[in-house]
């Protein structure tokens, strides 16, 4: 069987936060190959696997910009 791992797993092995993958899987982005049903209440369990990673890294190194849309802080001295 293959080794899969938790997107928060996946997130720290791809160096970005749990929320930044999350973010890119409900756009589009980047998707697990394996979904775990939960219940009857239409919850998922998503499992990644290496090759799963590896497109996550790719899709990091061509789009991410770390901080980009992140507000300033203030210089102001209180």
């Amino acid at each position: 069987m293959t080794k899969t791992y938790s997107t928060r797993e996946t997130a720290q092995m791809v160096n970005v936060m749990t929320v930044t993958l999350l973010r890119w899987v409900k756009r589009g982005k980047v998707k697990p190959s394996v979904v775990v049903p939960l219940g009857s209440a239409g919850r998922e369990m998503w499992r990644w696997t290496e090759a799963d990673i590896a497109k996550v890294k790719r899709y990091k190194k061509a789009n991410y910009q770390k901080g980009v849309g992140r507000p300033r802080k203030s210089k102001r001295n209180s």
